[in-house]
């Protein structure tokens, strides 16, 4: 389970606010969630990549979205149904095949991870790369699951992880209903919440929830914004990070700011 520490003391937060979070990497000249959209995002400054991992058919890591190819390859076979070296073989465009975790992990040993664990049986073999590659301090492990974050952090405590659906709605009712305690304790062993700017029909970065959220002492980082003007009205409110498909617009953002 979590070892209990603050966000501010764990080495995966510790490059300066605001932070940028590239969704799936910078996927404007690049295939999505592949090294070359890494490669991308972080040549621009960003110090963390937002991305997703399923499993393979033979027990690895593999950085997908989705559980099967139709999007981005055009055809209908799953994820789970392919080898590592199957989906090597794939040509996303530009060259690009699907990699695992330890791929991406080796490309790019100084960049923070924030890996969406996407199903059950990607939980072991996700923190088992993270093992191997002794990436720990520079990776965030979360889930709309509560169930599958719970066991990835059950393997490696003390990993940074942000709240789940569930965890993150009782957080959202409680700031409604009860105030500042009930979410300190809704968001007990979490270091963020990375969320949409509505949920549930309410507004979720409202002044007086980004107080009660960072009195409970987690990040609050908003996704999917791709919007200049949102960006910055985000940002200014005290927002601590941008998951973005527009990295490169996030960028010019925050290098803006007084």
């Amino acid at each position: 389970m979590p070892d209990g520490r603050s966000a501010v003391e764990l080495p995966y937060f510790a490059p300066a606010r605001p932070r940028v979070l590239a969704h799936r990497g910078l996927a404007i000249d690049a295939p999505e969630n592949t090294l070359l959209a890494f490669a991308h995002a972080l040549a621009l400054g960003v110090t963390h990549i937002e991305t997703d991992v399923h499993a393979s058919a033979d027990g690895a890591a593999v950085i997908a979205h989705d559980a099967d190819l139709s999007r981005v390859e055009g055809r209908a076979l799953r994820v789970a149904d392919l080898t590592v070296a199957e989906l090597a073989r794939l040509d996303l465009g530009d060259g690009q095949h699907m990699p695992t975790l330890a791929e991406a992990l080796a490309a790019f040993p100084d960049a923070r991870f924030n890996i969406d664990l996407k199903s059950a049986d990607a939980v072991t073999p996700a923190v088992d790369a993270i093992r191997a590659a002794r990436a720990d301090d520079r990776v965030l492990l979360t889930s709309f699951s509560e169930r599958r974050r719970r066991a990835a952090l059950a393997q490696l405590p003390g990993v940074a992880t942000s709240a789940s659906g569930p965890r993150f709605a009782a957080a959202l009712l409680a700031s409604i209903v009860r105030g500042g305690p009930v979410v300190r304790s809704a968001l007990r062993g979490l270091h963020a919440v990375q969320i949409p700017t509505r949920a549930i029909g309410l507004d979720t970065v409202s002044p007086a929830r980004i107080r009660a959220f960072h009195a409970a002492g987690v990040e609050i980082h908003v996704w999917t914004i791709n919007d200049e003007p949102e960006m910055r009205r985000l940002l200014q409110l005290g927002v601590d990070g941008i998951v973005t498909d527009r990295a490169d617009r996030a960028v010019r953002v925050v290098s803006t700011l007084g």
